[in-house]
């Protein structure tokens, strides 16, 4: 875990205000008043929007058609399916490619397919990574390739599998750059000319609507009874790869999530089952928070520092003995990648310490030849989250620079990395979350050109930490109803995150200190003579903020405290509070 400390204290910024829509909202949907707010705040603008946030059910999926190209890929498929060919499912090294290459695999497989799958190594140079498919393609007899989370900014590598004629069928949900491979289709709801009606698709998303648009077309064509397929059973990996690649959870995602939550909860598979069990997590009351912060991590290590094959194998593995082998073996990885982990974060914090002009500027560009290229994602994500700026971190091996972008988003990447093509070796991925590799030669023009950018195009307020406020509440609002009526909101994730609350409250008693590094406050609120009567004390744990303890030791102090509530079920249900913000009120 990185130490260090950020001197400045967050920006709060308080909830829009809309009292019209927030009292249709209250009337048209019986909603609670801070429910309402929430909605508001975040940016709704119609009580339609609002219901399909709330409702919408699977039938509300887009038609997979809406997507270009579907119809070419779908019959390219059914073309392999009539003539017993070979298929390769080609993935991506992270969940997101691995719970999508076993999608399409068991779904083909399935169907009647002839399939293998493919998953690349992390280590490799992204140059060889198709064209190592291409020689595993070949071995095999296979006479078309399909690419699961990767691909669009391949289009020199798949021209040289073309050539070797094997047929290549491109899904991706990676930004496309000013070259598109050239092959039998292309599935990508952020191509230009795409009208699919979600860009936040992730590659399993994809993997599914692919999957989705074969079996219409099979059965538009009596080749399959629609009874034959269920696809709701495939949607355990959908919102397992959707929660680990960090796919917005609004709209067509919130829908798959939802569902594919409840399929997990029910999952027959056994290595995930054997996973979740040596990841100490209850199926009962699994969340995304659940998979994002045990599940993920541990499938993500084998990409990291292992093989990415065994993930597959993991998800599509039907002998308990076996799953259970790959599950430990999983974990054992994890806590290695762990160790890497923390070991790269100290020395990180050490060129930090020794050069503290590199917190002068905007972005932060950090390089070793020490480090596993697999873990630095890792690091440029949290060195990210933590200085709230644009942060790349690099490792260096054999002359080779492999990077890992991430970045806020005043200050989208994939521009800026395009205009430094002429000194990368390539790049691709998102406009906040990218990667890249540079020879190391150019190394230090090219952090001179992006530090430079990120200084000029970035303000003073733009790199502030900012904690986002939906709502004032008061404590006798928060009733076990009231937190019954929030799940509404849920599934939470990247781009619907928990509810953040405030209030004013005063310190029963100073906090105490928990677990060496945290902080348990005792809160308590006077209500308003007028309004209310009475008080209640509810209790609040601040995550890593026991250095801030000798402050708040004055008698009654007050404090505007920001927090999302949860229901701890610890010897009986009570409502606690999970502090994400402090600060002294003038008495």
């Amino acid at each position: 875990m990185l130490s260090w400390k950020n001197n400045e204290d967050p920006i709060w910024v308080y909830p829009k205000s809309d009292l019209p829509l927030k009292e249709s909202i209250i009337k048209e949907f019986k909603l609670h008043p801070i429910i309402a707010q929430i909605l508001v705040n975040r940016g709704f603008t119609s009580l339609d929007e609002i219901h399909d946030f709330l409702y919408a059910k699977l039938p509300d999926l887009h038609d997979p058609f809406l997507m270009a190209e579907m119809p070419q890929a779908v019959e390219r498929v059914c073309k392999a399916l009539r003539e017993g060919e070979n298929i390769l499912i080609y993935g991506d090294n992270d969940v997101d490619g691995m719970t999508g290459t076993a999608l399409l695999t068991e779904f083909l497989q399935y169907i009647g397919a002839n399939v293998y799958f493919y998953v690349s190594t992390r280590t490799a140079l992204r140059q060889r990574l198709i064209v190592e498919a291409l020689e595993y393609a070949l071995k095999n007899n296979c006479k078309l390739l399909i690419t699961v989370d990767c691909g669009i900014t391949a289009a020199e590598e798949i021209a040289q599998v073309v050539e070797q004629g094997v047929d290549v069928i491109v899904t991706d949900h990676h930004e496309p750059t000013d070259k598109i491979p050239h092959c039998i289709a292309t599935l990508n709801p952020k191509l230009l000319n795409n009208s699919y009606p979600n860009r936040d698709l992730t590659g399993v998303g994809v993997a599914f609507k692919f999957a989705h648009g074969i079996i219409n077309q099979l059965v538009a064509e009596n080749k399959i009874s629609p009874k034959k397929v269920d696809l709701k059973r495939y949607l355990d990996l959908v919102a397992l790869g959707t929660i680990s690649d960090m796919g917005a959870l609004v709209g067509e995602n919130r829908i798959l999530v939802r569902y594919g939550l409840r399929q997990l909860r029910k999952t027959k598979r056994n290595g995930l089952l054997k996973l979740m069990t040596i990841s100490d997590v209850d199926l009962n009351e699994l969340s995304a928070f659940d998979i994002a912060s045990k599940i993920a991590p541990r499938l993500n290590s084998l990409g990291r520092i292992d093989d990415p094959q065994k993930g597959v194998q993991m998800l599509l593995v039907r002998n308990v003995v076996m799953a259970e082998k790959l599950a430990i073996e999983l974990d054992l990885n994890n806590i290695e990648r762990q160790k890497i982990e923390r070991t790269m974060s100290s020395e990180a914090e050490s060129i930090i310490a020794m050069d503290p002009d590199i917190l002068k500027h905007k972005a932060i560009i950090l390089h070793s030849e020490k480090w596993h290229p697999g873990i630095i994602a890792i690091l440029s994500a949290r060195i990210s989250r933590h200085y709230n700026k644009p942060v790349i971190i690099i490792a260096i091996e054999n002359g080779v620079g492999k990077g890992s972008l991430r970045s806020i988003p005043e200050f989208p990447i994939l521009p800026h990395l395009k205009n430094c093509s002429d000194i990368l070796l390539n790049f691709g991925g998102h406009d906040f979350a990218a990667g890249m590799s540079i020879k190391e030669s150019n190394l230090e023009e090219f952090k001179r050109r992006f530090i430079e950018a990120a200084d000029k195009e970035l303000t003073e307020n733009d790199v502030m930490t900012k904690l986002f406020l939906d709502s004032e509440v008061h404590f006798d609002e928060l009733t076990f109803d009231f937190m019954e009526s929030m799940r509404l909101l849920e599934p939470y994730g990247n781009g619907n995150y928990p509810p953040v609350l405030y209030c004013n409250a005063k310190q029963a008693w100073p906090p105490k200190v928990v677990g060496r590094t945290h902080l348990k406050f005792y809160l308590l609120e006077y209500f308003d003579a007028e309004l209310r009567s009475g008080e209640r004390m509810l209790e609040g744990i601040a995550f890593g903020r026991a250095s801030e303890s000798p402050s708040l030791r004055k008698r009654n102090l007050s404090l505007e405290v920001a927090f999302t509530p949860q229901v701890n079920n610890y010897q009986g249900p009570s409502i606690q509070l999970m502090v994400r913000g402090f600060r002294p009120r003038p008495e």
